[in-house]
């Protein structure tokens, strides 16, 4: 398969953990637009696949750059996450959460839909455990994921008529970066085999991107089989 014929894909937070390991994935049929803030490090994952380029700029910004003509896959990875109690949580923290976790999703989803509908694409959102419960110490971060499946479910009825499918893939913990701090702010020692692995749900992704477009996965939840 040639570049010019793989079908195009865009990956968000592509320069490591979960949005790396999609790309990764992605890459084995489609020419993907690898997603991040960091030039060096969106530069290593572009060197590692077939057929790639660099989609390089801030998402709470003004400043990405152009989007192809058509576009087949569209995965929100980027993401932030800040724990605390609401009453220790000060309003800018609130604003960043929903800023990166909501508001750019839904400002690059708005740009990207005439490429997608072109395309009769996907939109898969990777959202989160704490986008389906919610608990004591991490109420913010889950409002902005409950936000972000809200927005989800909304596209995905919204661009049914336009042949455009929408998925929200929740994971459990993951075995990150973000991930292992988020374990030490809870006060807890680290333990792998309470995760899942960023290649799992790059999998999880690479299932829903390949059924075919009668079809549509909504809703797809995938977590550790050990709790604590």
């Amino acid at each position: 398969m040639t570049s010019a014929s793989r079908p195009i894909a865009l990956v968000t937070g592509a320069s490591r953990g979960i949005g790396a390991a999609i790309a990764r994935e992605l890459g084995r049929t489609h020419h993907v637009l690898v997603g991040g803030r960091d030039d060096a490090a969106v530069a290593r994952v572009v060197s590692g696949l077939p057929s790639a380029e660099p989609y390089v700029g801030e998402l709470t910004g003004d400043g990405l750059p152009s989007l192809p003509e058509r576009l087949d896959v569209l995965v929100h990875s980027a993401g932030a996450e800040d724990g605390g109690t609401i009453e220790d949580t000060d309003r800018a923290t609130w604003r960043h959460l929903f800023e990166v976790n909501v508001f750019a999703v839904a400002e690059l989803t708005r740009r990207a839909l005439p490429a997608l509908r072109r395309a009769e694409g996907l939109v898969v959102v990777i959202n989160s455990g704490s986008g389906l419960t919610s608990g004591p110490g991490g109420g913010p971060y889950a409002a902005s994921k409950f936000a972000a499946r809200a927005l989800a479910d909304a596209l995905r009825e919204e661009e049914r008529p336009n042949g455009v499918r929408v998925s929200s893939i929740h994971p459990g913990r993951v075995d990150t970066d973000m991930q292992r701090a988020l374990v030490a702010r809870e006060g807890h020692d680290y333990d792998e085999a309470y995760t899942i692995t960023p290649e799992m749900v790059a999998a999880t992704v690479r299932t829903v991107v390949d059924l075919p477009s009668a079809g549509t996965v909504e809703t797809l939840s995938v977590r550790p089989m050990r709790r604590r």
